[in-house]
């Protein structure tokens, strides 16, 4: 059972749909209030998660190893505590929790600012925190919207928190951005801003009040549970998959400016399109492709951006007036199929997943995909100095091995029915 809360907004939306009407789909996604505390955690983390490495080398003096390595560690160790946030979801916490992975960040934030310059120890210290916070936050966000959308409509209501998270950090991208020619005083009020915006988003989230109440057990006694769901290729495609992410940021980048000697124009402008997309994209191209499965659409989305890995090999080899041009039309094809993956993997998990599970469910999902965002950057830093062919052919077999894996996970459970 849920409570009221969660209750008043089940039926907000048709179960299927082509059209969203916005006010439903702020109701199933927790209500106006948690729609700003997403908004405001979003800005907060725009305002500094890009620049982190850029504090730590620029006002506290560390070397950037060091500072990578303490950064590495800080996700590594928020990956360990997602089992214990699973298990706290699968408790009936929800709201709480969101608050709580928002709550940790500030402490994290406020440890940095007491870090005195040259202390590599308090750094770490700091990135644990916002680590923690930033690999328990997407579990707790699709538990809080799963219990309170349910269907197509918990599909659009993901899509949506995802297409609000993403104007968000790009909007506290640009701020942060503007805001650099300032030097460390600037880093430090974005620090500062940045704790301050989580702190109103926690206490937003926690406003909301949703839980979920587990089902009395006697004193004494131990009632088990159905078991999470076993999805071995869905996890470990996921773990390939989620490379699209950082392909804009780190990929791209690299390619444009360190093999193709393009301008940097190339790469704020690719970054800028692709956020712009997903902003107004994905609750549309969701919706849309709501009449097929799930798996189906998750499948597809690997192949789309497999095609779009063999069109920036083709895009490379161009000559060097036409390169970078070809690889930002190209990018428009992986923003596509980053959008459709964003919107048909967390929603089949949630899908899948029994309600007295949701949490331990959601916690290994986005444990593959914390692992697969820590691992991507060394992959892509690896393979890119050996040739185009080496990274992109690399990225697009890997891919549509993954999308042959999910799409034979649909056969299994066809022939178990």
């Amino acid at each position: 059972m849920t409570d009221r809360t969660a209750v008043r907004t089940v039926d907000a939306m048709p179960t299927t749909t082509t059209k969203v009407d916005p006010r439903a789909l702020v109701r199933a996604s927790g209500g106006p209030r948690y729609a700003v505390a997403l908004a405001v955690d979003a800005l907060g983390t725009g305002l500094l998660r890009p620049f982190l490495l850029l504090y730590g080398v620029t006002v506290l003096g560390l070397s950037a190893p060091a500072t990578g390595i303490a950064m590495t560690a800080g996700i590594m160790a928020g990956l360990m505590c997602m089992p214990l946030v699973g298990r706290w979801l699968d408790r009936g916490a929800r709201s709480t929790v969101v608050a709580a992975s928002m709550l940790v960040r500030v402490v994290g934030v406020a440890l940095l600012l007491a870090t005195p310059a040259g202390h590599v120890g308090q750094f770490a210290a700091a990135a644990l925190f916002l680590g923690i916070g930033n690999q328990a936050w997407p579990a707790a966000h699709a538990a809080l919207v799963a219990t309170i959308a349910h269907g197509r409509q918990r599909d659009a209501a993901l899509a949506a928190g995802r297409a609000l998270r993403n104007a968000g950090l790009g909007v506290g991208a640009l701020i942060a951005t503007a805001s650099l020619a300032g030097g460390a005083d600037a880093l430090r009020a974005l620090a500062a801003g940045t704790g301050l915006a989580y702190l109103t988003a926690a206490a937003l989230a926690w406003s909301v009040r949703v839980r979920v109440r587990p089902a009395a057990v006697p004193a004494g006694r131990r009632i088990a549970g159905p078991p999470a769901p076993r999805m071995p290729a869905l996890l470990a495609a996921n773990v390939v998959y989620v490379f699209c992410l950082n392909i804009p940021e780190i990929a791209l980048p690299l390619v444009l400016v360190t093999q193709l000697h393009a301008s940097q124009v190339w790469s704020a402008a690719i970054f800028v399109a692709n956020t712009v997309l997903v902003v107004t994209l994905q609750v549309p191209v969701t919706v849309l492709l709501s009449r097929y499965s799930r798996r189906t659409v998750l499948a597809g989305s690997g192949v789309v951006l497999a095609v779009s890995y063999v069109g920036f090999l083709a895009a490379t080899s161009l000559g060097h007036g036409w390169a970078a041009p070809a690889v930002a039309a190209v990018s428009v094809l992986c923003t596509i199929g980053e959008i459709i993956y964003a919107g048909s993997a967390t929603a089949l998990v949630t899908a899948m997943a029994p309600a007295q599970v949701m949490g331990r469910t959601l916690a290994r999902f986005e444990l593959s995909t914390g692992f697969g965002l820590a691992v991507s950057p060394a992959v892509i830093t690896v393979l890119a100095p050996h040739g185009a062919t080496a990274l992109w052919g690399s990225l697009a077999a890997a891919t549509l091995v993954s999308s042959a894996a999910v799409a034979k996970e649909k056969e299994k459970e066809k022939r178990k029915r």
